[in-house]
């Protein structure tokens, strides 16, 4: 069945409730894949965080159609909730699909982010045809519509936003979904915001942290760092100490850089699709960098880049404080983070 936004929401925040309650497969796709990713997370939160996920991805599904059934008929060894999550899925997932579907029991509800699927795909004829599975597409949000979504980002993790600041949020990411919310955790890990201790967020701070201010020219120390290149690391280094440049001034690249892998390595881990991943973060990537982004995105999982971003934090705080201890502090943070991508190369 066909489902608009606000429909698939209602299904996803009470699975198997109402008018969910026969609804076995929920299909998230369409161009904006991180307003399909935000929808997964409803389900995740509704099954609650002592629910058993099984995650499943297409080659699984093509080999052995029949497993998926028997997973969704599944129950947990502890007692608890559970319920699937199906990763990079495309027509070749379509035959698991439909013994899903058909199955005589299936009590644990399954979901696919499957991104922008053509409307003649089999996978989405199969969802909106049959009574036991409900499809949302996701297109890019309008200004308006974009800025109230920035808002309520800020708001869920303690940021409270302007309407002036959400709008420059919107144009620094092109209304992306998934870069907003980079921006914003930014702005919310900067303020050391929090739900239970809210923080009011501030033009200051967004020029500090904004994406765009590149500082093109610490760009190869960039790279450096986050690709482990330690020889170029101590080169760019060395070039910078002779210029009299701050090591604060390479702060706010190391984290625009940073927030990007980490987006586009969450699009990545959700679809299995690392091009793909790429390609959707749009004008943050620059075409010359296209490249170098896609190899430090294969470096760093997302915990290790969400140390990284907090590393960097903690030394951009050292930095305020001038030159001397803070420039040493920066210094070793940033030879930290090159060992370990560099660890990650081997």
């Amino acid at each position: 069945m066909k489902a608009n936004r606000g429909q698939m929401e209602r299904a996803l925040d009470a699975p198997g409730q109402g008018a969910a309650a026969d609804v076995r497969f929920f299909l998230l796709y369409g161009p904006d894949e991180a307003g399909s990713q935000a929808l997964a997370k409803r389900l995740e939160r509704a099954m609650g965080p002592q629910a058993e996920r099984i995650d499943l991805d297409a080659p699984t599904l093509r080999e052995d159609p029949a497993r998926l059934p028997d997973e969704a008929a599944s129950f947990s060894m502890f007692g608890d909730r559970r319920w699937i999550r199906l990763n990079g899925i495309g027509e070749e997932s379509v035959p698991a699909l439909t013994a899903l579907l058909e199955a005589e029991a299936a009590g644990n509800p399954v979901i696919a982010v499957a991104g922008a699927l053509k409307a003649t795909s089999k996978l989405v004829k199969l969802a909106i045809d049959h009574k036991a599975a409900l499809a949302c597409i996701s297109y890019q949000p309008d200004g308006r519509e974009a800025e109230q979504i920035a808002i309520g980002i800020a708001r869920d993790g303690g940021l409270r936003l302007s309407s002036d600041l959400a709008r420059r949020i919107v144009d620094l990411s092109g209304g992306d979904r998934a870069l907003m919310a980079g921006e914003i955790e930014k702005l919310i890990l900067y303020l050391d915001a929090a739900p239970d201790g809210p923080v009011e967020a501030t033009a200051e701070a967004l020029d500090a942290l904004s994406a765009d201010n590149p500082e093109t020219e610490v760009g190869p120390l960039v790279n450096a760092v986050l690709g482990g290149d330690l020889k170029a690391m101590h080169r760019e280094l060395t070039a910078m100490a002779q210029a009299g440049t701050a090591m604060a001034a390479v702060i706010r690249p190391l984290l625009t850089r940073a927030m990007l892998i980490a987006t586009i390595r969450q699009l990545f881990d959700a679809s299995g699709r690392l091009e793909a991943a790429v390609e959707q973060a749009g004008k943050a990537v620059f075409w010359k960098e296209k490249g170098m982004v896609t190899r430090q995105v294969r470096l760093w999982d997302a915990a290790g880049i969400a140390r990284v971003i907090q590393r960097l934090l903690e030394a951009e705080r050292s930095s305020r404080g001038g030159r001397g201890l803070g420039e040493l502090m920066v210094r070793h943070e940033l030879l930290t983070i090159a060992r370990q991508a560099a660890r990650e190369r081997a």
